[in-house]
């Protein structure tokens, strides 16, 4: 089941976050940054942030027999000026131990789901250029590289964006 997160759901979200980021970025992140810069105690502040400023709607994957979350999400609106008008999937994170096994796909339906709901008809994604885990699930999904780029600052490394239109 996907659902909306709570506040009872945050330490479980920020070890998927730092998890992801050790098992997709493990090739193209320095191990100081994944092992000394991304912890969980100081992503636990970062997704109680999220929550309180509700910077993203956040959603996590739990299971529906044993409870446990499997995944997390941050959908929005889209930030890049030039497509004010698009909706966001900001960030989409499995646990590792779950990858490959249709979580992702479910959250990016859901994320498509909840913007036409809003009435969105374009759909946003950034990912970095060397994330092949990430590029891969994109365009499974139906999504298109657009030519745009930019620097995610925080790692000091490019990004690419990927499109999709629903009508």
């Amino acid at each position: 089941m996907i659902r909306k997160a709570s506040l009872s759901d945050l330490s479980r979200i920020a070890e998927i976050n730092v998890a992801s980021w050790r098992f997709a970025y493990k090739e193209i992140v320095s191990e100081e940054i994944l092992y000394k810069d991304f912890l969980v105690e100081d992503r636990i502040k970062v997704v109680k942030k999220w929550m309180a400023d509700s910077s993203y709607s956040l959603y996590v994957y739990e299971d529906d027999e044993n409870k446990i979350i499997k995944a997390m999400m941050g959908i929005g609106k889209c930030e890049d000026q030039d497509k004010q008008d698009s909706f966001e999937l900001h960030f989409l994170y499995v646990e590792p131990f779950y990858s490959r096994h249709g979580i992702g796909t479910q959250m990016i339906k859901c994320f498509e789901e909840e913007g036409q709901k809003q009435g969105y008809k374009e759909f946003i994604i950034w990912v970095l250029e060397k994330n092949e885990i990430g590029k891969r699930c994109y365009l499974k999904s139906g999504y298109s590289h657009d030519g745009s780029t930019k620097i995610f600052k925080r790692l000091n490394m490019k990004e690419i964006r990927y499109i999709k239109n629903l009508t």
